[in-house]
């Protein structure tokens, strides 16, 4: 059923005009050793009307025990428009570039001072504020 769940909604997201990406990834770590709460260590993100926990470039949800991946969908708070901005170096985001990856619509974005940002060309698009 969460399945079917997950289609229907992005079937009813693109009809609506709404982004392409809605919540969960339908990924489910049933047997997740780590327990996600307050202060346990992993960046919490709060979307959607809940918090969710950033572990290795994921974004895990408490559900019925499980953790479920989300990830954050492509609305007015989180938008994946241009929206230029500067590095004071000639950094680069990407795998190992020093910070959270976080899964973002279609693509990856990674958490700079509280914000999203989204490497394109030789700049970076600020795609929210995190919180």
């Amino acid at each position: 059923m969460k399945l079917f769940k997950g289609v229907f909604a992005s079937v009813v997201g693109v009809v609506a005009g709404a982004s392409i990406a809605l919540g969960a990834t339908n990924v489910v770590h049933k047997n997740h050793e780590h327990k996600h709460a307050a202060g346990c260590g992993h960046t919490e993100v709060k979307h959607d009307g809940h918090v969710d926990f950033l572990h290795d470039g994921h974004l895990h949800a408490l559900e019925k025990g499980a953790a479920v991946e989300h990830k954050l969908a492509v609305n007015d708070t989180f938008p994946a428009g241009e929206k230029p901005v500067k590095h004071a170096d000639a950094h680069k985001h990407g795998a190992g570039c020093g910070h959270d990856a976080i899964p973002h619509g279609d693509h990856t974005d990674y958490a700079v001072d509280g914000k999203l940002h989204h490497a394109h060309g030789d700049h970076c698009d600020e795609h929210g504020a995190l919180n």
